[in-house]
């Protein structure tokens, strides 16, 4: 799911450390200095690990299965409009996959599992918006898991405009919310003023990294990162955005979001979902070698919807690092809209390596 923020207004050895930065205060407005205290998130210069590999040229060759591996759910049930955003974990012999689901009232977070990836069993909602409390009633979903040690931690979209959230569980099933999110927009005329969302966490050495998408005044969607020691605290790149618009006439002209990252062949990768002005959504691919400073591989997207079920939107990338290549799940629809109604349904694509 492309969370659409104007319209609800988703290796190695550690060898570098956040270094804290705060914003100078009286430049910043009391609301927004409050709203910084809120979500605990200063600024900092950092870079993701030094990769020790060195760089090698790496083609991606997708093969897609034909039909999508979650469907969306009969009318009245939680996930009947869309089933989008899959956030896979995999936990001994069984994969978890914190789903994101749409009823045409609200957006939560419902679990299925397997113990191949491919065929599914969905045991329904696990985390619902609360309207008591920062996050409305709209969503609590477009997330991001890890486990970190023998907990899921679940970071999620939430709240008008969007913030980060973030829930921790020991089954995957009962789950406790932080009461605060962990992060929030920036201050007035920040590249991410107008709401934070679609976050991607990944750990390298004893160190979080959050890659989300920002939205400023001119409602323009890019992508940025933020660092953590803990996956509570975070501090943002003082450098964000790490990735433009693309230029006029691009698949990813209109808007970035959903960015997936990984390290291989001495590179950060990172696969994201670019947005046209037909709202039709496709994913491009982005290389660096420090995390920060990233190259667009082609000006094209490297994966387009090709199969009628996801003929207009292939979005939502969650990637598996596997000894012959990646498995990439992913959400895809045969409606172009902005945010939901797109008769979302997941599918997975295994892509291998080339030269």
């Amino acid at each position: 799911m492309t969370a659409d923020t104007g319209t609800i207004l988703r290796q190695g050895r550690l060898l570098s450390r956040c270094r804290r930065g705060r914003l100078p205060v009286p430049l910043v407005s009391v609301a927004v200095f409050a709203g910084l205290l809120a979500g605990c998130v200063p600024y900092a210069d950092f870079t993701l690990p030094p990769l020790i590999e060195s760089p090698r040229e790496a083609g991606l060759a997708w093969e897609t299965l034909p039909s999508p591996v979650i469907v969306r759910g009969a009318p009245g049930e939680w996930d009947a409009n869309d089933a989008l955003n899959p956030v896979v974990v995999r936990r001994g012999p069984v994969y978890y996959n914190f789903y994101s689901g749409y009823d045409g009232r609200r957006w939560r977070t419902g679990l299925a599992t397997s113990y191949d990836g491919v065929h599914w069993q969905k045991h329904g909602p696990v985390l619902e918006p609360d309207p008591r409390g920062w996050e409305g009633r709209y969503i609590a979903a477009n997330g991001s898991a890890l486990l970190v040690g023998r907990e899921f931690f679940y970071w999620y979209q939430a709240g008008d405009p969007p913030r980060i959230g973030l829930a921790t569980s020991p089954d995957g099933r009962q789950w406790v919310k932080r009461p605060a999110p962990v992060l929030g927009p920036g201050p007035r005329g920040a590249w991410d003023e107008r709401g934070v969302a679609d976050p991607y966490v990944v750990q390298f050495g004893s160190q979080f990294y959050l890659f989300y998408l920002g939205q400023d005044r001119a409602r323009r969607q890019r992508l940025g990162v933020a660092c953590s020691p803990d996956g509570i605290r975070w501090r943002k790149l003082r450098a964000n955005p790490v990735l433009e618009l693309g230029e006029p006439g691009a698949f990813d002209e209109n808007g970035l979001g959903e960015p997936a990252v990984w390290a291989s062949h001495g590179w950060y990768w990172m696969l994201y979902t670019g947005r046209d002005r037909r709202e039709y959504r496709r994913l491009g691919l982005a290389r660096s070698r420090d995390g920060l400073r990233w190259e667009r591989v082609s000006t094209r997207p490297v994966f387009e919807g090709r199969r009628p079920w996801a003929s207009r939107v292939v979005c939502d990338p969650w990637v598996e690092m596997r000894p012959d290549g990646l498995w990439v799940w992913f959400g895809g629809g045969d409606v172009a809209a902005p945010a939901e109604n797109l008769n979302g349904q997941i599918g997975l694509a295994q892509v291998r390596f080339g030269p």
